[in-house]
């Protein structure tokens, strides 16, 4: 009812597509999917109330799951990894009254898909999934080893257990952490059937009580701020207190209220927000804890760490605004050795053929929640990201300044920044689409991912790696949902809501910051309204909500606040409705205003150096119309950075509004699943997919062909990567399968290693090829050299078989790492990231790197180097199976 009255009162109520000065005097912001008021916010029945600055209440509840299937796609596990059953197939169950599964057989082929029920499971209704291991169990017995489905050969020493893995909660496809969601089946103690008893459809009937925030810790220390706007200036208030309840005793900012420590990347895009400006000295000791051996450290991540993961370099981010905010040169002196030492070894491990960086995407650290299922750690190390190249780009741009600073030798740095903006540029920009791509991937040769990926798009506004026209169709085209800009668009079919299908705030503060600097306000007023409401219905700063339907519930981790979470949230104050923005030499003033946020701003009591500033914005727009510093008139919006003591600042805007860009909201979409292929005889095949359009074929990284069939007939007689991907009726693209590569078996070459001149291996691991394998780690075999010959000159791509089981494929920091020569040159990064923990006998192959042989005898060593020290430093240990050889091209 009171809906309907709004809309009345109303009587034109419009999207954001149309001009704003329709709006009602008290709307910031109105959508289907919520409304966004000067002083509350309403969702459905859902409202949140500001009663003063220091004062919301909120009567939000998280709803019941009241669409949840009856229909439970799952698999089951050895070792927390998807080993059961073939990609894209799942066992299928529709729950009924029952609260018990026939017995499931490992292993064994579902029948049909069946389809979904128009029928709704009720909340906690506890069902109990029964499998039968035999197969595992028996082969374990006879042969010591189980051969899964996915080609891996799983040996009896390194079996932990048996798993479930699915898509309804509390079933995750995040199969490698399937040990801490409690899925893991027990032995029923009859006939190798084991069992899990789970609620499915989990929910806590909360009663419908009025939540509220009340500022109860002292921020007398901190800025004020007030304006025309009650829940600007609440969240401001709400979001100062969440920071100084995250400074832990140690001097450091918490990452979030369940999350301790500090961690790089969240510690330095939050800097870069917020902290540099508001808490410099804690800042710089957050950042000092992200430092071993003069150099950055990268969190644990993907298979062990950098350099599968490389985003490390927000670092430097972080440490210039706080030079800039500061003038400390004793922090710049410290800084510029430290982002120097990681450039340098950098440059030595991720430089790809292209000019751009190897590595995980930024943040986007969970393979499963960004990547195709098919990629391992390896894949996703030769991978070359939209966001951490940006990332890159501006590390070496702050490292070429640092140095001019300090009067060092800066052109190499400038340089190697511009190599890597050229190739992003050149690589990943997309003119039919208007935005960059997320990232290449594949093996021998990589394939553009068409999708949209919110942090990077912005990173490349805010850091110039866009023009001013790539800028504005970035903001035009780009596809964003109602709730706000999604991590990456579109989603991945099958995967729960974290990275994919998420809106998290601090990206959507970055979002918003190049919004303000590309001057399209309809992108500004909807970015800043996914803040708001977000914050004042849930009366916290989360770390991220489902796009889908905008709750904090349902994402597979999440915490109240998260320190870049609270970072953008004041940002939006700061940084775009007062407009500062931190120089060498002082403070430039651009504030960006949309209409419905005009009226009167004050920020009083801001410190900067030496300086006190009490900042007055009047009016709205993104042009100045006249700048006073204590009452004397500016030509520029610029304070000097040699000012002290009170500055009275006055900003008038030109009242004109520049809502004239378009601006793409767009329902939340799903790609399609990507194609299983397989090779038979000359024909790549695959099983039929609903919903397509088209089925793409690619060829060494190139499309050549479009088919509705779903095979397509191939010459085997010559070298070729083959992958397929499924074309929806949107137009959007899935995902590529994983690579097929075919050649004659006369172009493959086998060496095993422990036939060279070195000391075979006597550990006691299985399942390797020839009479052995060797140890490689910071003492044994620091550097082995072989010879091969091959048959004629070409161009040849060599990786190796190898185990790690340091540490479990998504965590920790055992990455092992080598260096390549071949014939005396310098040739790449070999790394064999983590695949298990004690799972030695578990085999794949590394990244592998093209080479230039010549006919007959070719020298080649690998060797330990000094940038080939990891993350922990004291374990970097592989075991090598063989080397394999490939000719692929003349």
């Amino acid at each position: 009812m009171q809906r309907i009255l709004l809309y009345a009162i109303a009587t034109v109520l419009i999207s954001c597509q149309t001009k704003m000065k329709f709006l009602p005097d008290n709307v910031l912001y109105n959508s289907d999917a919520f409304i966004l008021y000067k002083d509350k916010v309403v969702q459905g029945q859902n409202t949140a109330i500001v009663h003063s600055p220091d004062h919301i209440s909120s009567n939000y509840q998280s709803p019941a799951s009241e669409t949840y299937s009856r229909l439970i796609n799952f698999k089951f596990s050895i070792n927390e990894k998807d080993n059961e059953l073939p990609f894209g197939v799942n066992h299928q169950i529709i729950i009924g009254d029952e609260h018990e599964s026939p017995l499931i057989k490992f292993g064994e082929m579902p029948s049909d898909i069946i389809e979904n029920p128009n029928a709704y499971l009720p909340p906690n209704h506890y069902y109990t999934f029964k499998v039968d291991m035999a197969p595992i169990i028996l082969s374990f017995e006879e042969k010591g080893y189980y051969d899964a489905s996915n080609g891996t050969r799983i040996s009896k020493a390194d079996f932990k257990g048996f798993y479930i893995a699915g898509g309804s909660e509390p079933l995750s496809w995040d199969f490698v952490g399937l040990e801490g969601k409690g899925l893991k089946l027990k032995d029923s103690g009859k006939d190798n059937v084991f069992t899990i008893t789970l609620n499915m459809n989990p929910y806590e009937n909360i009663t419908n009580k009025e939540n509220q925030w009340i500022k109860s810790w002292n921020t007398s220390d901190k800025p004020t701020y007030s304006s025309d706007q009650p829940i600007v200036d609440a969240l401001f208030n709400l979001s100062l207190e969440e920071a100084k309840r995250n400074i832990e005793a140690d001097s450091t900012l918490r990452t979030g209220a369940k999350w301790g420590g500090v961690w790089t990347r969240d510690i330095s895009y939050s800097i870069f927000l917020a902290f540099a400006y508001h808490e410099p000295e804690i800042a710089k000791i957050s950042l000092l804890k992200k430092v071993k051996r003069d150099r950055i450290v990268q969190d644990t991540g993907s298979g062990g760490a950098w350099p599968v993961s490389s985003d490390r370099t927000t670092w430097a981010l972080a440490a210039w605004e706080i030079y800039k905010v500061t003038g400390d040169m004793e922090w710049l002196e410290k800084a510029f050795t430290i982002v120097k030492n990681t450039l340098d070894d950098d440059a030595m491990a991720l430089p790809s053929e292209s000019g751009m960086y190897k590595g995980e995407s930024s943040f986007l650290d969970w393979r499963e929640q960004t990547y195709p299922k098919w990629m391992s750690n390896m894949d996703i190390y030769t991978s070359e990201n939209l966001a951490t190249n940006v990332v890159h780009y501006q590390a070496h741009k702050i490292l070429a300044s640092m140095a001019s600073i300090l009067g060092k030798p800066a052109v190499e740095y400038e340089q190697k920044a511009n190599i890597i903006k050229n190739a992003i540029n050149a690589q990943l920009w997309m003119p039919e689409k208007g935005y960059y791509a997320q990232y290449k991937y594949g093996r021998k040769d990589l394939v553009r991912s068409g999708r949209f990926e919110a942090l990077g798009e912005a990173l490349a506004v805010l850091f110039d790696v866009a023009d001013t026209n790539q800028a504005s169709e970035i903001f035009e085209k780009s596809p964003i949902t109602p709730f706000g800009a999604t991590c990456i668009f579109p989603q991945i079919p099958g995967i729960p809501p974290y990275h994919n299908d998420a809106v998290w705030p601090f990206v959507q503060s970055y979002w918003n910051l190049a919004a303000a600097k590309t001057g399209n306000e309809k992108a500004l007023t909807h970015g800043l309204s996914a803040i708001y409401r977000a914050g004042g219905l849930f009366l916290t700063n989360y770390e991220n909500f489902v796009a889908q339907s905008g709750d904090f519930n349902g994402t597979e981790i999440n915490s109240d606040r998260m320190l870049w979470s609270m970072a953008g949230n004041i940002a939006m104050v700061h940084r775009i409705f007062m407009g500062m923005t931190f120089g060498l030499n002082g403070i430039r003033f651009c504030p960006v205003i949309p209409r419905v946020y005009g009226g009167t701003k004050n920020l009083n009591g801001f410190k900067y150096r030496n300086a006190i500033l009490n900042i007055k914005v009047s009016g709205f727009g993104k042009n100045i119309k006249t700048f006073i510093i204590n009452g004397k008139k500016m030509k520029n919006a610029y304070l000097e950075a040699s000012q002290s003591g009170i500055q009275n600042i006055e900003i008038e805007m030109d009242n004109i509004p520049f809502d004239d860009q378009g601006y793409n909201i767009t329902d939340n979409h799903f790609s399609l699943h990507h194609p299983a292929t397989k090779l038979e005889n000359n024909v790549i095949s695959w099983e039929p997919i609903e919903g397509v359009m088209s089925y793409l074929i690619y060829k060494n990284g190139i499309r050549i062909n479009a088919t509705q069939n779903n095979f397509f007939k191939i010459n085997t007689n010559e070298t070729g990567e083959y992958c397929v991907s499924s074309l929806d009726h949107s137009g959007y693209e899935s995902f590529v399968s994983e690579p097929i590569l075919v050649t004659e078996p006369s172009n493959i070459k086998i060496l095993q290693l422990e036939n060279i001149n070195t000391e075979k291996s006597t550990l006691p691991y299985t399942n390797f090829s020839g009479a052995g394998f060797i140890e490689i780690s910071n003492v044994k075999n620091k550097e082995i050299t072989f010879e091969t010959d091959v048959d004629q000159d070409g161009i040849y791509i060599v990786d190796f078989r190898y185990s790690n089981g340091s540490g479990p494929w998504n965590t920790d920091n055992k990455c092992a790492i080598r260096s390549l020569y071949c014939n005396d040159l310098y040739a790449g990064t070999m790394v064999f990231p983590q695949r298990g923990t004690e799972e030695w006998s578990d085999w794949g192959m590394s990244n592998s790197i093209k080479l230039k042989l010549l006919k007959g005898t070719n020298k080649m060593a690998l060797r330990f180097e000094s940038w080939n020290i990891n993350m922990n430093v004291d374990v970097n240990t592989a075991m090598l199976d063989h080397l394999r050889l490939i000719r692929v091209s003349n």
